[in-house]
């Protein structure tokens, strides 16, 4: 003998005679369950039957005692799957919400019992003095000179804050430094020269077989190169310094000085005048030029609207005003 679920008795049938693989009027059926469409899709039962094919053994006695012992237990499990009614739900809810009502007012009250017990270890009333007893420090900045004899030098400042060493014995060290530096470099370079441009300044000069790759395209590793160096040797010597990889500074500043020729002639004629976008080295070595050039003007680098740089040049602002 076999259970069969389905919508409806008929289908039910229908799928009994399938699996014993004979007609319907030889089947011996004994319906469990009549199926029921429910209300609005709630409420659904499902058709249960138990059949076999007429003539087969019947099941012995206590086999199916057992089994109809055990089919109330299982109505009751599908009849607590099935949706609550609108009533049961909201009483349902409405003891859930109490519920969780109770636990959260005793969590409050356990809570504001720890908090008191803290506050009266943390704050014992017989333990602090008179607010008249109580005195407000003023704390009394020390003068720049009193920071300065207390300051202790540390390493780092002993490299960085120095007297000014005369500038020859600057370039050898420093040209030691360099050619370490690029000594296991993956280009082919010569070895790097370094040596005096002015009072002021230290020229180092790279060339060789792929000093051209130093530069990088539109110039941006010779500004991250220059960039490095220049924090350096500032840092530590004070100086500045000029940075010159196959002959790139050199055609720059015959570049820069070519086009700055009109620039300046318009702002002797008017009085002042403006560049167009200048990137990196270029609006440098601009700046540089065009102050030479009009000492008493005010000479400044201006921001466009695009994050570009141009320099300005006019009488508006003037240096000693």
């Amino acid at each position: 003998m076999i259970k069969v679920e389905a919508a409806t008795l008929q289908e039910a049938y229908s799928k009994a005679a399938s699996e014993l693989s004979c007609s319907v009027v030889d089947l011996d059926i004994n319906v469990l369950q009549n199926g029921s469409s429910g209300f609005l899709g709630m409420f659904k039962k499902m058709a249960i039957i138990e059949v076999q094919r007429k003539g087969a053994p019947k099941e012995p006695k206590e086999y199916k005692e057992k089994k109809e012992f055990q089919q109330p237990r299982k109505q009751e499990v599908m009849n607590e799957t099935l949706p609550l009614s609108d009533e049961k739900r909201s009483e349902k809810s409405r003891r859930n919400k109490n519920r969780r009502n109770r636990n959260k007012n005793k969590e409050l009250a356990k809570t504001s019992e720890v908090a008191e017990k803290h506050l009266e270890i943390a704050e014992p009333k017989e333990s602090l003095p008179p607010r008249h007893e109580h005195k407000k420090e003023v704390m009394v900045k020390p003068t720049f000179n009193e920071m300065k004899h207390t300051i202790v030098s540390t390493p780092i400042d002993q490299n960085f804050h120095h007297e000014k060493r005369d500038i020859k014995e600057v370039v050898e060290e420093v040209s030691v430094e360099v050619k370490n530096l690029f000594k296991y470099s993956c280009f082919s370079l010569a070895e790097p020269l370094v040596s005096k441009y002015n009072d002021d300044t230290i020229l180092i000069e790279f060339t060789g077989e792929d000093a051209a790759l130093l530069i990088g395209k539109e110039g941006y590793r010779y500004k991250a190169l220059s960039y490095l160096l220049y924090n350096w040797i500032n840092l530590k010597y004070g100086l500045n310094i000029r940075l010159e990889i196959a002959e790139f500074l050199k055609n720059q500043e015959e570049m820069i000085e070519k086009y700055l020729l009109p620039v300046m002639e318009r702002i002797r004629n008017s009085g002042r005048g403006q560049t167009k976008i200048l990137d990196g080295v270029l609006i440098k070595i601009a700046l540089e030029a065009l102050r030479e050039q009009f000492p008493e003007k005010y000479v400044g680098i201006k921001s466009g609207k695009e994050g570009g740089k141009f320099i300005v040049v006019n009488d508006f602002n003037r240096k000693n005003t």
